[in-house]
């Protein structure tokens, strides 16, 4: 399977050991995350491949059907009550095609961290607990759990395995702190080892969590 996606690509060194995938928020596109990638010393890890792929362009139900970047739609503001579960399939499916072209350009499924900000969380949780092999991790930022009530049947026994970091501000307005914690739990409750953080801040990304990623990072792909 091919991807439809547009990627920008960045490689830290020659022949890379490993590759982060990482998927921006509603509205923005695969530069959001450039310059916090570029501030990540994973030197010890060896060269490393990111992939930052953009999602495509809907109209967004929340923001008034205003076509916009979004891996989904978005019917209403707790998240949940109303899910876009074809658009959450489909782009779940564009995502396994990139892993399974790192797979193909030599990159074992065990060197490949899926991570994501927002509806990008959403997104590394939705395809990294499914993918039928254990990656080298999931990371989620200011995200949260989508399909929670479909998550234990679909999860693929390979992710167990699967280490999972989880950051998120504690005054987050637009995924809320509760709806990040529900996820947690839902998660450890299936067995997963969650590696929570918390931090005082908004829907964004600080400093502290940029260092804590990176030493989640230089563990799981030691």
């Amino acid at each position: 399977m091919s991807s439809s996606l547009q990627v920008i690509e960045a490689q830290t060194g020659e022949q890379p050991v490993a590759t982060i995938l990482i998927m921006h928020g509603l509205g923005a596109d695969g530069r959001d995350f450039v310059p916090i990638a570029e501030q990540l010393d994973l030197t010890a890890v060896g060269p490393v491949r990111f992939l930052f792929p953009s999602a495509p362009s809907i109209p967004v139900t929340i923001n008034g059907g205003y076509v916009m970047p979004a891996w989904y739609d978005l019917m209403g503001a707790d998240l949940v009550s109303r899910q876009d579960e074809v658009g959450l399939r489909r782009s779940q499916a564009s995502i396994e095609a990139l892993i399974g072209r790192e797979k193909s350009r030599g990159i074992p499924a065990r060197r490949i961290v899926v991570a994501g900000f927002s509806q990008g969380c959403a997104m590394a949780l939705m395809t990294g607990l499914r993918h039928p092999e254990r990656l080298a991790g999931i990371a989620g930022l200011s995200g949260y759990l989508p399909l929670a009530d479909k998550t234990a049947a679909e999860r693929s026994t390979a992710s167990l395995e699967t280490p999972i970091f989880l950051a998120h501000g504690t005054h987050d307005g637009v995924v809320t702190l509760p709806r990040a914690t529900a996820s947690r739990d839902a998660l450890t409750a299936m067995g997963y080892q969650v590696d929570w953080h918390a931090y005082p801040m908004e829907h964004s990304v600080c400093p502290q969590e940029v260092t804590d990623l990176q030493d989640w990072l230089l563990r799981v792909l030691a």
